[in-house]
């Protein structure tokens, strides 16, 4: 039986997207899901990048584009009340239902659709207060060691070399994206195709020009 570790964070539409056709792409298959939290912002930023949403005219093909996946994929979405938000809180709340740096499905399920579902305010404290109510965390997200577990999932993640989410790790290969379900599906079914050059080496390629970030 494989692991996989899915790192999330709630503020990604396509986090949403994936973990809802996830047991779709996985269907047949002999596998143990880990859901790990973790700071999407905090990822940007060491890797000196802008999030979708934070560059006007991406901000709005991103809107539109993941409301057409839904659509076309009969995933209910609607967008929240504004985007981008501060989900610190949530994903603090996700891992106080949890332990060792993860959380269950049911709790992952729970927050995102918190924020993809329904349209409202997705950090109104009111609504906040609901699903701790609803979820009844055994540590309080303020709690010290809750922050530590998300700032550890962090930098474990940046360290392994996770550049954004949602990302899908099994035997420390990385798949990126709403669009990486087929290929992770293939890897698990052991396709040939993973001991090829291509894979095995697109890390090879050497870079024509590198720009600073200054």
């Amino acid at each position: 039986m494989k692991t996989i570790d899915f790192y999330f964070d709630v503020i990604s539409p396509y986090a949403y997207l994936a973990f809802e056709k996830l047991p779709i792409a996985l269907d047949g298959l002999s596998y143990r899901v880990v859901y790990r939290p973790v700071v999407f912002g905090a990822i940007l930023k060491h890797f000196g990048q802008l999030g979708p949403a934070e560059i006007e005219p991406k901000r709005v093909w991103t809107y539109r584009q993941i409301q057409w996946l839904a659509n076309q994929q009969g995933v209910p979405l609607q967008m929240p009340a504004s985007h981008p938000f501060i989900s610190l809180q949530l994903q603090r709340l996700a891992l106080a239902c949890g332990q060792s740096g993860s959380c269950n499905r049911y709790v992952t399920e729970t927050l995102l659709r918190h924020v993809w579902q329904g349209g409202q305010d997705a950090a109104d404290i009111s609504r906040l207060q609901c699903l701790i109510d609803q979820l009844q965390p055994t540590r309080a997200i303020d709690d010290l060691s809750v922050k530590a577990d998300l700032k550890v999932n962090t930098d474990a993640a940046i360290a392994a070399g996770i550049f954004g989410v949602p990302l899908i790790e099994v035997d420390g290969q990385h798949f990126w994206g709403l669009d990486a379900l087929p290929l992770l599906r293939a890897y698990l079914q052991c396709d040939s195709w993973f001991d090829s050059s291509q894979w095995r080496n697109a890390g090879d390629l050497p870079k024509g020009i590198v720009r600073s970030r200054g």
